[in-house]
C-alpha cells in the first residue's frame, strides 16, 4: 500500500508542475499579444497624425491670377497671391517646388531668394509678403505670399497652362488658367 500512496503523491506533483507550466506559457502568450496590440495602436496613431498633418497644409489663391508681358505678343510672368486655407498648418516655402506645364512643355521652376529678387525664365520668387508674422519664408496663419513665376518660354494667346505648387508636407495645389485672346501689359487670367 505504501507504493500506491507514493504513486498518487507523485501524480499530484506532476499535475502541479504541468499547471505551473501552463500558467507560464499563458503569461508569455498574453505578454506577446498585448505588446503586438500596443504596437499596432501606436502605428495607427502615427498614421492618423500624419494624415491630419498632410490634409491640413492646404493652400488657397487669394484674389486673381495675373499675367504680365508684352502687349499683343505674349505673357512671360504669372503673378498670384497664396495664403493658408482655414485650419491649414504653416508651409516652409524654401522647401516648396513649383512646376509649370502646358500642352507642349513641363518644367520645374527654380526658387530664387531673397524675397523681391528679379527673376529670369525658369524661376519663381516670393515677390512680397503681406501681414508678415516672422522674417522667414514660412507661410503662417494670416500671412499671404505674392508669388511671381516665369516659365522658360513665353505663353501665347489662348494657351492654357497649369502651375502645381508642391509643399514638402501635404498635398499639392494646382492653378490652371487660360491666356486671353487679346494680351495687354497686365492680364487677369481665367
Amino acid at each position: 500500500m505504501k507504493s500506491a500512496h507514493f504513486d498518487n503523491a507523485f501524480t499530484g506533483l506532476e499535475a502541479a508542475i504541468v499547471l505551473i507550466a501552463f500558467v507560464v506559457v499563458a503569461s508569455v502568450f498574453a505578454y506577446v499579444i498585448l505588446g503586438a496590440g500596443f504596437f499596432t495602436t501606436q502605428k495607427s496613431q502615427e498614421v492618423i497624425h500624419t494624415g491630419v498633418e498632410q490634409a491640413s497644409s492646404t493652400l488657397q489663391v487669394s484674389g486673381n491670377v495675373y499675367g504680365t508681358g508684352t502687349p499683343g505678343v505674349s505673357i512671360d510672368t504669372i503673378n498670384f497671391t497664396v495664403g493658408l486655407a482655414a485650419g491649414g498648418s504653416a508651409i516652409d516655402f524654401d522647401k516648396v517646388s513649383i512646376t509649370y506645364s502646358n500642352s507642349s512643355s513641363l518644367e520645374t521652376l527654380q526658387h530664387i531668394t531673397p524675397t523681391g529678387t528679379t527673376i529670369s525664365g525658369g524661376q519663381w520668387v516670393i515677390g512680397a509678403v503681406q501681414n508678415q508674422m516672422t522674417a522667414d519664408d514660412v507661410l503662417e496663419k494670416g500671412e499671404q505670399f505674392e508669388i511671381s513665376a516665369k516659365p522658360t518660354h513665353p505663353i501665347l494667346k489662348d494657351n492654357q497652362f497649369s502651375l502645381e505648387i508642391k509643399p514638402a508636407v501635404g498635398s499639392s495645389f494646382s492653378i490652371s488658367r487660360t491666356v486671353p485672346a487679346s494680351i495687354q501689359g497686365v492680364n487677369v487670367l481665367y
